[in-house]
């Protein structure tokens, strides 16, 4: 686990509800595609999106891409993530 789950975990423990973060596609194949984000990989689904690339920034939810990001708002996200931990 990475430093940045691991306080989101922490940080939300005893609320009910979802953290979905900003990922960044590395791989397309067919309706799959592998994202990354703070260290972390992951095979999520596409479905949702239309035209997804490589290189977009989506935000993840339950496994799957639910939005495609504006790059900059995205690593904007990030560094803000990442300065909290």
């Amino acid at each position: 686990m990475t430093v940045l789950f691991l306080w989101a975990r922490q940080f939300w423990q005893g609320f009910n509800m979802c953290l979905a973060i900003p990922m960044k596609i590395l791989k397309i194949e067919g309706d799959k595609a592998n994202v990354s984000s703070g260290g972390i990989q992951r095979t999520i689904g596409i479905d949702f999106l239309k035209n997804p690339k490589i290189g977009d920034y989506v935000i993840v939810h339950a496994g799957f891409a639910i939005e495609k990001l504006d790059p900059v708002k995205a690593e904007e996200t990030l560094k803000i993530l990442e300065e909290l931990q």
